[in-house]
């Protein structure tokens, strides 16, 4: 297809500015004439784009319930119940880090109430268990080692509480901001705080034991208390079922959906603060704000420790078909990796997360785009700015983008001999919305284009996994966009060997 040379838009000398900011590079002066694409739908906040980048993580599920074979405890546990008999932070944090995980989220305190810190506000903490003689304190030394691996660091604090006798009083809302004020405190940096579902039901409640029922929606004052987190720590994103910065994707299978909007509409009825979001799985387009996905999931069949189900870890090819599923389709991966009964992850998880972490090193290396002609049927203004280079540059703040009329353009990479791949990643220009609703992936096969793959959604990160492909020449369609869009990277990759 013949390459297009359209016209040159004269921009003031802010605009100018702004072209060299947004593009993430600076513009030459030829170039400087040239506009970005003006920024399409509900946009992502700094926080989130800080967020996107990390895309896989874990959660940390230990409590009491590690001790007493349970998933929810009642709240009437004794605080001796909690007794890891080897506790080792480091060793956590390096089953994370091995793994390829970004960080790691902590549940301080689950439905049972139990707080993993000497907390001034309850009794029902590890300052009355007999561990380290009621001296120790999980979240400081998780917190600790997260930092030392080069891990994000996020606190889990149950809104549920069945052994405070507060829960469903107002009082228990001050009882609830206090306790978050100390984790936001004493821990360092916080990525992001993390907010359950799971409100009222049957508890101990102090010793009343019976149930307590409260309207999520109003109960706990989310703006409010969202507000103290904003306050204390800026930089943190919030996950709830709704967000406000990160979704519940609407299962615990690992798995978003296809598509995976990063977009919600927040002026439906249950968009309220607390509640639900129906639709999460796939998101909403068009959406009223920025809401991407989060896909929790166990290693385990629990969430917390089971002798059980020692048998029943899940493999690095089951892991790597739900970062897979997870990561590439937009969403984030955050998966549970549960420490045992000594307080260390247990040996046929670390086992598996090795091995599951070697799969991604090596499948994701080698870019094997990288250093090919790549060609474009049209770039922005025919400016270096915004040129179809920018796709295999390794640099997420660039883009090759088009002319604002030009919605369904292609782009080919020549890799100038015969290359085997499975796997594509593509990635939007976040900064300027999630644009592109459809594209098209085609090889140069005996003399003619060939379409292998398809897709919608693209947004933070999309991976193509095929069957391989021996081609010397890989071309991308965008099919469908309601605006010019902005790709950030077109890269290639072919699966490590172990990877079925």
């Amino acid at each position: 297809m013949p390459f297009s040379v359209s016209r040159r838009v004269v921009l003031t000398s802010t605009a100018m500015m702004a072209a060299s900011l947004i593009t993430g590079s600076a513009a030459t002066a030829a170039d400087a004439v040239v506009a970005p694409p003006a920024p399409y739908g509900p946009l992502p906040s700094a926080r989130q784009l800080k967020w996107h980048e990390l895309e896989f993580y874990g959660f940390c599920h230990f409590t009491v319930n590690t001790f007493t074979d349970k998933e929810w405890g009642y709240g009437d546990e004794p605080e001796s119940a909690f007794n890891p008999t080897d506790f080792n932070a480091d060793q956590i944090a390096a089953t994370a880090e091995s793994a390829g995980m970004k960080g790691l989220i902590l549940t301080c305190k689950h439905h049972d109430g139990f707080c993993l810190w000497p907390s001034k506000y309850t009794e029902h903490c590890v300052k009355n268990s007999t561990w380290q003689a009621g001296n120790g304190d999980v979240v400081r030394d998780l917190s600790a080692a997260c930092r030392k691996h080069g891990l994000k660091f996020g606190v889990y604090l149950s809104p549920w509480d069945r052994n405070s006798k507060l829960y469903g009083m107002p009082e228990y809302v001050t009882y609830y901001r206090n306790q978050l004020r100390e984790l936001l405190s004493n821990y360092g940096d916080i990525s992001e705080v993390w907010f359950d579902g799971a409100n009222g039901g049957d508890g101990y409640y102090g010793g009343a034991r019976e149930k307590r029922h409260i309207d999520n929606h109003v109960y706990y004052d989310w703006p409010n208390t969202w507000s103290i987190i904003r306050q204390m720590m800026p930089n943190a994103v919030l996950f709830s079922d709704a967000g406000p910065d990160v979704r519940w994707v609407g299962n615990e299978n690992g798995m978003a959906g296809d598509p995976c909007w990063a977009t919600l509409d927040m002026n439906k009825p249950n968009r309220v603060p607390g509640g639900t979001a129906v639709g999460n799985t796939s998101g909403e387009r068009p959406g009223t704000a920025w809401v991407p996905a989060e896909c929790d999931v166990s290693i385990r069949p629990g969430w917390f420790y089971h002798p059980s189900e020692n048998d029943k870890v899940k493999t690095p090819a089951q892991l790597l078909n739900l970062y897979f599923q997870s990561v590439g389709h937009g969403a984030a991966l955050n998966l549970n990796i549960p420490p045992d009964r000594r307080g260390q992850i247990h040996e046929p998880d670390v086992k598996s997360l090795a091995e599951f972490g070697r799969l991604l090193r090596e499948t994701f290396a080698t870019d094997l785009a990288h250093g090919a002609k790549v060609t474009a049927s049209n770039v922005r203004g025919n400016s270096k700015s915004f040129s179809a280079e920018h796709l295999i540059d390794g640099d997420r703040q660039t883009y090759w983008a088009t002319d604002d009329e030009i919605k369904t353009p292609e782009v080919v990479v020549d890799f100038g001999k015969p290359t085997t791949f499975n796997i594509v990643r593509l990635r939007e220009f976040l900064p300027l919305g999630q644009r592109a609703e459809a594209f098209a992936l085609d090889q140069w096969k005996a003399g003619k284009w060939e379409q292998f793959a398809d897709g919608t959604s693209i947004g933070n990160c999309r991976l193509v996994r095929t069957a391989p492909v021996l081609t010397d020449k890989l071309r991308l369609r965008i099919t469908k966009s309601p605006v010019c869009p902005a790709i950030a990277e077109l890269a290639v990759f072919s699966e490590a060997p172990g990877a079925k």
